[in-house]
């Protein structure tokens, strides 16, 4: 969060994805109702110590710490939201005040706020329980965003593995010693995650494909994902085929050990001190990259989602789908998870970071373990991670997103003048119309810019 996009929010009234509470020194009801009604639309910001009107008052700063425990606490109770979520607040100064903000993301399954399904409009809030053409609505628009919210009504307890649930049980004791999932049974933890959903629409219930990829036996994982596989290929002799190999079929959670080992395997290890406590930055560099091929990929596409790791670099590719396209930027990202319900799971038992943290964490940590580095991500209809490991890759990198003398030229031009049209730099540089929307793309890519037709005005 910068300060220019928060000054941004709060000069605006609330709108479909902006809520302000003033809860100076507790967390109100309306907020866990608001959580309900992004979650139930296209996910949006809380912000915390700002009155009606965007006008900021400040919370409480003694009071900063037990905000956030009971807002974290109501998420993971069952009976405050159903299914539980794993979001956490944010601490921001502004002007001299402290504010609290949380990211809702959208998700894929109906969330309930104390049994009431909330819905958000331009107005706020709305009451949807007992509206059954809304209610309709809601799980029909659900059903087409999310494959991972898919039912498989016939697959049965004989078709899972059932094992795994002393290993997830002893990760989330580890990320979460008090968490409600630990004193669950294992069919209330598999209903709490969303992985077993009714339909309200067609009463049918069962697992869903989330659960299926978490917990499902191989042969059952195939039959209903026919598509899955991570290719991970490792290519720094052989590069025509390959030095080693491995394909990868199985669940989520065991996939992540096999892909992690495998990155270990062909990199260098580099320890820092982070925090002050010897850290090793590869691992942590690995579990962001492991986490978003697993979890934020799209498993309706049969494209085979691959890590490959060079002598320079560690790349990955995934189908999914964009909900922009071009690089993804540390200052102008706003977290989206392509299937919700993998993604709580993966941050509960601490395979991955909160919602959004993952990109955060690559451009913390790629510099670190290569000096210069910068972590390039690419999301098209393929997203794609590229990862310097070298000073080599670093040094590729620049002469690739190095501007050109005339690129640098209109970048300026740009950065004075917001509102730049092509004729304006046809004008200056006696070019040709092409040759300046060739230029534009150019920039677009290396500098991180945007135009928004609408308002017919550059983004910085």
């Amino acid at each position: 969060m910068t300060h220019e996009k928060m000054r941004e929010m709060l000069s605006k009234d609330e709108k479909i994805t902006i809520e302000y509470k003033e809860c100076v020194n507790q967390i109100h009801d309306s907020v866990y109702e608001t959580v309900s009604a992004f979650s139930n639309r296209y996910g949006g910001y809380i912000i915390m110590g700002v009155k009606d009107g965007g006008i900021p008052i400040g919370v409480n700063r003694n009071a900063v710490k037990d905000l956030k425990k009971n807002f974290v606490n109501q998420l993971n109770n069952p009976n405050k939201m159903s299914p539980t979520l794993y979001l956490s607040i944010e601490e921001f100064e502004y002007e001299g005040m402290l504010l609290l903000y949380t990211y809702v993301p959208p998700t894929s399954t109906v969330e309930k706020c104390s049994g009431r399904v909330y819905d958000r409009n331009e107005e706020g809030d709305m009451d949807i329980t007992d509206s059954p053409i809304q209610m309709e609505n809601l799980y029909a628009r659900k059903s087409n965003t999310y494959t991972e919210s898919k039912l498989f009504p016939y697959v049965r307890e004989e078709h899972l593995r059932t094992d795994l649930m002393q290993k997830v049980r002893r990760l989330i004791s580890n990320n979460n010693p008090r968490h409600e999932w630990l004193k669950m049974s294992d069919k209330e933890l598999m209903v709490s995650a969303g992985l077993y959903e009714t339909d309200f629409v067609t009463g049918e219930q069962g697992y869903n494909l989330a659960a299926i990829l978490l917990f499902g036996k191989d042969e059952v994982i195939q039959s209903c994902v026919p598509g899955y596989v991570t290719d991970a290929l490792c290519r720094k002799e052989n590069m025509d085929r390959y030095d080693d190999r491995l394909i990868v079929k199985t669940n989520l959670i065991e996939s992540y050990e096999i892909l992690m080992e495998f990155i270990a395997k062909h990199t260098s290890d580099k320890f820092y001190l982070v925090d002050n406590v010897r850290t090793s930055v590869r691992d942590l560099i690995s579990r962001e990259v492991v986490s978003n091929i697993l979890v934020h990929r799209d498993f309706s596409s049969a494209f085979p989602a691959k890590v490959i790791i060079e002598k320079d670099w560690i790349r990955t590719e995934n189908w999914c789908r964009p909900r922009r396209q071009g690089n993804i930027l540390e200052t102008e990202f706003t977290p989206y998870p392509k299937n919700p319900i993998l993604a709580r799971f993966f941050v509960t038992v601490g395979l991955a970071d909160t919602i959004g943290s993952g990109v955060r964490n690559l451009y913390k940590y790629t510099p670190i373990y290569t000096p210069g580095g910068k972590p390039e991500l690419i999301e098209n209809d393929v997203f794609r991670i590229n990862i310097p490991i070298t000073e080599t890759a670093v040094h590729e990198y620049a002469e690739e997103n190095e501007l050109t003398e005339r690129e640098t030229t209109i970048f300026k031009m740009i950065k004075a003048n917001n509102k730049l049209t092509v004729e304006e730099v046809m004008a200056v540089l006696d070019i040709s119309r092409a040759t300046v929307f060739r230029d534009y793309a150019k920039i677009r890519k290396k500098c991180g810019v945007s135009y928004d037709k609408k308002a017919g005005e550059w983004k910085l």
